[in-house]
């Protein structure tokens, strides 16, 4: 019998011996083997190519309607015309709508107009693989490698000269810069994971990327901030693929560098935002309701619920006659059916807090419409904890709404400022309460005092323009333009 179960160990342990000998084979000799033959491949099918001067932008999402779509297509327009030789692709997954169609709704959202003939779209069939909903476990890391399959269906598909990623997929960078051999440039506007991110798991807060039964369970907690811990150094590393980095605030500055530790070539370069146009928006008086407008994508971290249960806290406090003249717009976008089903989750908190008859959705309003709604609105909506920076936010602002967003991320570094003894551009709040609270005083205040907030609103929003932008982006992206002259 003993020799028996001696034999079983040493079986098991040979077992072991090979499986951590094919480990290694594989780790050292077949996968690199297999990356340089992948490299080898891509640089020869590059070769083939008849169009020179070429950049590339990889936006699975640019027929989404959101702030960072307004980022893409501004970028776009100003390379096309400060570089009119070069060719400019965009790899996106929106195979259900035609260049026409993406473009027509670039100009209907964002009073962008692009000739339809600029532009070349390489469909990318791969998209549901950076779904959030495909991975309810390891999220993050199941998203990027989704966009690494992404990225490679992308590389197959055309390899540019520069790539410039306009949404943050980190994990695309290495495919592109050692294997595709293109210039690498990304704009940031959320990092993936944040020390911030970390520190909640730690301290045991429920949010919604960490949910309730790992929060209450300390094993759960101890593994899932390893998992973040080993997330965060394979973050850093793939991030130092990039030949430049542009970030869109203050906050996402900071992270980015304490992240990446690319301080050099790291650049703060705000969004843009149509604020020349929002400016000439004038505020008639009207007998309908007092609007409240909110303008962000549905999404679960954009925090409507707490909106929601703001205006549930603000019935307590005010007549009910200044209540029923109340009204809470929702302007977003959709991306997906995840976003499609948050807008319904919406709808049903609303019933249940009894808000139906005082709140209403506008999904995927067209750029006038929205316009309309700001031109009868008296105060802008933004609830999101440490959002980047906001474009909805200056989108309001610049319509002459008074702001309150949360006191925390962009919002507060960069956007509003709150000193009363200078010149207050806004309001910020943390909590249901203190949001029902600031919107009762903004009810309250004397019209000398709205106007003088709303006029400080507009005038500070200059910095975010889409000019400002369009300079900004071509100035850092200009070292990538002028190594691509050298090469040719």
């Amino acid at each position: 019998m003993f020799c028996c179960l001696w034999k079983s160990v040493v079986m098991w342990l040979v077992f072991l011996f090979y499986s951590i000998l094919a480990l290694l084979l594989l780790s050292i000799i077949v996968l690199p083997l297999s990356v340089l033959l992948f490299k080898y491949y891509v640089s020869k099918k590059r070769k083939s190519y008849n169009v020179l001067k070429t950049v590339a932008f990889f936006h699975p999402y640019c027929n989404a309607g959101g702030g960072g779509e307004r980022v893409l297509w501004t970028a776009v327009l100003a390379l096309h015309q400060k570089y009119p030789d070069y060719k400019i692709y965009i790899y996106t997954g929106d195979v259900d709508a035609s260049p026409s169609e993406i473009i027509k709704r670039a100009h209907q959202r964002f009073n962008i107009v692009l000739p339809d003939q600029v532009i070349n779209f390489v469909y990318l069939y791969r998209r549901k693989f950076v779904e959030a909903s495909l991975y309810p476990y390891f999220t993050l890391l199941g998203q990027s490698i989704g966009s690494m399959i992404l990225g490679v269906e992308a590389l197959l598909s055309f390899q540019p000269d520069i790539y410039i990623d306009t949404m943050g997929y980190a994990f695309t960078y290495p495919l592109f810069s050692y294997i595709g051999g293109s210039k690498v440039a990304c704009y940031i506007h959320y990092p993936t994971i944040t020390k911030e991110m970390l520190t909640r798991v730690a301290r045991r807060v429920i949010t919604h990327n960490n949910s309730q039964r790992v929060a209450n369970n300390p094993i759960l907690t101890s593994f899932k901030l390893f998992y973040y811990k080993v997330f965060a150094l394979l973050y850093s590393h793939v991030g130092k693929y990039s030949d430049i980095i542009m970030v869109n605030s203050s906050w996402t500055e900071e992270h980015v560098i304490q992240l990446w530790n690319c301080q050099l070539k790291t650049y703060k370069l705000y969004p843009p935002c149509d604020t020349e146009d929002l400016k000439k928006i004038t505020h008639s008086k009207t007998d309908g309701p007092v609007k409240i407008i909110s303008v962000a994508q549905f999404r679960p971290e954009k925090d409507h619920p707490l909106q929601l249960r703001a205006m549930y806290q603000l019935r307590q406090i005010i007549s009910e006659e200044l209540w029923d003249n109340l009204k809470l717009i929702f302007i977003g976008s959709t991306r997906n059916e995840e976003d499609e089903v948050c807008v319904k989750d919406m709808q049903d908190l609303c019933k249940h807090l009894s808000l139906e008859n005082n709140v209403e959705f506008k999904v995927n309003l067209p750029y006038e419409d929205m316009k309309k709604e700001f031109s009868e609105g008296l105060i802008g909506l933004h609830a999101m904890w440490n959002e980047h920076f906001g474009i909805g936010i200056v989108e309001c602002m610049a319509a002459g709404l008074i702001m309150i967003a949360h006191k925390s991320g962009g919002p507060k570094m960069d956007i509003v400022i709150e000193d009363p003894e200078t010149c207050r551009n806004g309001f910020l709040a943390c909590d249901e309460v203190e949001y029902a609270q600031t919107i009762k005083l903004i009810l309250h205040l004397s019209q000398d005092t709205k106007t003088r907030i709303s006029q400080n609103a507009v005038s500070s929003v200059d910095r975010f323009s889409m000019e400002e932008f369009k300079n900004g982006f071509l100035t850092f992206t200009q070292p990538l333009f002028k190594v691509m002259k050298k090469s040719s």
